[in-house]
């Protein structure tokens, strides 16, 4: 699957999931928060596409998703980020 897929395929989960993707500018590497009860998952404008795949599959490896439906590759690299935190 492609980079730029594989983000679209991110925020399409990341809004199936109540969260709200901000691209932003700064010297950080991204992650989610709860704002005021609204989900975000922030992501560097600046970093390369991998890391923020990688940033990506690190924040949805914290919540449950075996309910939901995800494409093999997507569900791959999620797992992967869930053995790593292990």
């Amino acid at each position: 699957m492609k980079k730029n897929k594989i983000i679209e395929e991110f925020e399409i989960l990341s809004t199936q999931l109540g969260y709200k993707v901000i691209h932003g500018r700064g010297s950080f590497s991204g992650d989610s928060c709860l704002v005021e009860e609204n989900k975000y998952i922030v992501l560097n404008k600046n970093k390369p596409i991998e890391q923020k795949i990688k940033r990506l599959a690190q924040v949805f490896a914290k919540i449950d998703l075996s309910n939901i439906y995800l494409k093999p590759a997507i569900r791959e690299l999620v797992n992967q980020e869930k053995l790593d935190i292990l």
